[in-house]
């Protein structure tokens, strides 16, 4: 019996592809995000995806790109409810902490960085970039620039050792989570006094 196959445009099997190496990376860590793993999962060929991606190093950088874009669209959303009186700084933290968790984005940029594959982090980096720079209209960039940074290292530190760095000192698992947040409140609450 032969496998029917359902022809897809690239565009579709790009998304196909980024969408299984996603559920991999949640599933099975980075370590299992390689293009004959996510092309098994879809129903494609290894030289299917090593024609869309490159590489499996390339895969793994749209799939940081593609994690970036959408958790960074969320928390510029999030960020200006805040900056209004909408919403708490908590939500910020726990979008971001969230996407280096449980969306395995800090695992993945680990991996990328300890196989020698740092280029790939280049698109977190520029949507970090486009982030800030979003953020900074009308506000003190160095501020939005100096929060973003430590909000960043602190759930990517939080997403490889929070767990256990929490536990080792009798604190409540989301401590990090707690100091964050209230780090951030006092950024917004700075930033309105001077308006």
């Amino acid at each position: 019996m032969s496998i029917r196959r359902t022809r897809l445009t690239p565009e579709e099997s790009r998304s196909a592809a980024l969408a299984a190496a996603r559920e991999l990376l949640i599933e099975l860590g980075p370590q299992a995000v390689t293009l004959k793993a996510v092309a098994a999962k879809i129903h494609r060929t290894h030289a299917n995806l090593l024609h869309h991606f490159g590489s499996a190093a390339g895969l793994q950088g749209e799939l940081a790109r593609s994690i970036a874009e959408s958790v960074n669209a969320s928390i510029a959303e999030s960020v200006e409810r805040a900056r209004a009186g909408e919403a708490d700084a908590r939500i910020i933290v726990d979008q971001c902490f969230d996407a280096f968790g449980k969306e395995g984005a800090g695992a993945l940029a680990a991996w990328m960085i300890l196989t020698g594959n740092r280029d790939a982090l280049n698109p977190i980096l520029d949507s970090i970039r486009g982030l800030v720079a979003q953020l900074a209209v009308g506000h003190d960039a160095q501020h939005v620039a100096e929060s973003t940074l430590t909000l960043v290292l602190n759930a990517l530190g939080d997403s490889l050792l929070g767990p256990t760095i929490a536990e080792t000192l009798g604190l409540p698992r989301d401590a990090a989570r707690q100091s964050a947040a209230q780090r951030l409140r006092h950024r917004f609450e700075a930033e309105q006094q001077q308006e």
